[in-house]
């Protein structure tokens, strides 16, 4: 019987993948587990060394320079983790023979966490990737996020075919991990229940001494309840019951899975009053949805978790879209130390500033953006343009380089852009 395959997703990474493999002679690709790294990397790799498998990671950690000079290139090294010398390995080899494209090295792991003397700078070229997004399962990958710094080519529109805020809490609720989408919520719920116990009792474990798996979940669970807000670190550990070193371990472990994220908060000499603490996300909507224990009820019943949750998601379609932007793009946010102005999301490039205000509610106001006109008032030469994406269906100007824009056009450019 044939065996069936799934068609390849095309993704946001694919044409930086190529260009980087014609210049360089291994690249590094990271991401949470099971964003569809290694099916990336596999239709490019002529062979593939998978370390996960016991047989393999013996020959590789016993003969490294033998494996790995006999197999064919491009040769495709995943889940590097589970053999960490390999990589000083690949480093000799590169070092021997400059020739463009031979190694394509893979995991769930940020490199610089288990090597005490990193042997891949300005060798291993790193490439970031994160789960599925809209514009991806929509079949466009090569969209971009240019338009957000165009806000002159914006019209006001209503879109008949609007998505509600139902719409989009389900597509959060599916997360962006591949082999999650295909499930129904039952099984979305059994497959991230495995997925979590994988993370902790095997995948964090790698990286240091987890004494208590469950204060580790228990952390991660308190990162899901506060996704996009900034808790403390002192309030996490109370959370997890676990001393606050301890919590600074765990947190970090889970950072360089790219299982959460801490965003940093945007930084001006100029004013004084700016908070300096991170905002926690679950990186993948999906998970956070699990993590706290939303259903499709939801957005009926339960407004603070609504809100985190479409934050959650928009600016997971935004993270791939950042790596990737030319020219190099950041995303901060900003709140001041009183609470008075506070923006979601800031995207900051030498072409300046753009300010993301992200509401559930099915439209916007002028009240809505207050924020974002302080912060255009404050830096008007840096400010570029301020969006309220909303789960609305009319896109509106709300005063000089401010808009409202609904959520799909992330995905959907054409609905403001015409």
């Amino acid at each position: 019987m044939p065996e069936l395959t799934t068609p390849y997703i095309r993704r946001h990474v694919d044409p930086l993948v190529d260009d980087l493999m014609t210049a360089f002679s291994a690249l590094m690709i990271t991401g949470p587990r099971g964003c569809g790294k290694t099916t990336t990397a596999a239709r490019r790799a002529t062979t593939t060394l998978s370390l996960d498998d016991p047989r393999t990671a013996e020959a590789v950690e016993n003969n490294p320079h033998v494996v790995l000079d006999a197999s064919p290139r491009p040769l495709l090294v995943d889940e590097w983790q589970a053999v960490p010398s390999c990589l000083s390995a690949i480093k000799r080899i590169v070092d021997r023979n400059h020739t463009p494209g031979q190694f394509l090295i893979t995991g769930s792991v940020r490199s610089r966490y288990l090597t005490g003397s990193w042997p891949g700078t300005g060798r291993f070229i790193p490439v970031r990737m994160w789960g599925l997004t809209q514009a991806e399962l929509e079949g466009h990958p090569d969209l971009t996020a240019d338009w957000l710094w165009h806000p002159d080519a914006l019209h006001p529109h209503i879109w008949n075919e609007a998505l509600d805020v139902l719409d989009y809490f389900d597509l959060a609720m599916h997360g962006g991990l591949p082999d999650a989408l295909v499930h129904d919520e039952r099984g979305r719920a059994t497959w991230f229940d495995g997925y979590i116990d994988q993370l902790i009792h095997h995948d964090v474990a790698v990286l240091g001494d987890v004494r208590t798996p469950l204060a580790l979940e228990r952390i991660l669970q308190a990162v899901a309840l506060n996704t996009t807000g900034l808790p403390t670190l002192s309030s996490l550990a109370q959370a997890a019951g676990i001393a606050y070193e301890t919590a600074q371990s765990y947190l970090a472990a889970l950072e360089d899975m790219r299982v959460i994220q801490r965003l940093q908060p945007w930084f001006d000499n100029r004013f004084t009053r700016l908070a300096k603490s991170p905002k926690y996300y679950v990186c993948d909507p999906g998970l956070a949805a699990h993590l706290s224990h939303a259903s499709a009820t939801t957005p009926r019943t339960d407004g603070g978790t609504t809100g985190r949750l479409m934050d959650t998601f928009v600016t997971a379609q935004l993270r791939p879209l950042m790596d990737i932007a030319a020219p190099r793009t950041g995303m901060c946010h900003l709140r001041d130390t009183d609470g008075r102005h506070e923006v979601d999301l800031m995207l900051e490039s030498s072409a300046g500033i753009v300010g993301l205000e992200i509401k559930s509610a099915a439209g916007a106001s002028a009240r809505d953006a207050r924020h974002l006109v302080w912060l255009r008032d404050q830096i008007p030469d840096e400010f570029v343009a301020g969006y309220v994406l909303h789960t609305g269906n009319f896109t509106i100007n709300l005063s000089d380089r401010v808009w409202a824009v609904p959520i799909a056009a992330l995905w959907r450019p054409e609905l403001v852009t015409g």
